[in-house]
């Protein structure tokens, strides 16, 4: 058996570059690369955080709605108009910056649940939401407890129902 003479092997040329696609790019592209995030900008309007924070704090159990008195009839009277839809930013204010944002939360708790464990519940679902979803930093979530919703407040009573 005989040993390759180191004459007769071909070595690729250091000095050419390749044929290969990747290279030319990196050829074209002076200097190192640059990260994905730094070649281009994205903004994140404040009714994107506003929906996502909204519907994050509904999914919490113990939450009835969103809002002030007057946005919630304001918003009931608007869902009642032929095409009208509710609202998911709705009762969310929200000041977005380039990297951070703050949230302010309108809500109504169910009867019988605990305000603190609630609003902690809430505070955590929306950042994380809001976090995970736009990239953003929550700096904090202000909650404004507005009413304390009852069972019976749903049921229309009537004249009927009255003892006579």
């Amino acid at each position: 058996m005989t040993e390759p003479d180191s004459s007769t092997l071909q070595r690729p040329d250091t000095d050419e570059p390749s044929t290969g696609l990747g290279t030319m790019l990196q050829a074209a592209r002076p200097g190192p690369q640059e990260p994905p995030e730094t070649r281009g900008r994205t903004t994140i309007a404040d009714g994107v955080v506003e929906k996502i924070a909204g519907i994050a704090a509904r999914e919490v159990p113990g939450i009835h709605a969103l809002g002030g008195g007057f946005t919630r009839t304001m918003g009931a009277v608007r869902d009642r108009v032929p095409g009208g839809h509710a609202s998911a930013g709705r009762g969310v204010k929200v000041e977005v910056g380039e990297k951070q944002t703050a949230i302010d939360l309108q809500i109504v708790v169910e009867y019988g649940f605990s305000i603190r464990e609630i609003a902690a519940e809430v505070r955590e679902n929306v950042i994380a939401a809001v976090e995970r979803m736009t990239g953003l930093e929550v700096v904090e979530v202000n909650i404004a407890v507005n009413d304390v919703h009852l069972p019976n407040e749903d049921t229309p009573q009537t004249g009927e129902d009255r003892v006579l």
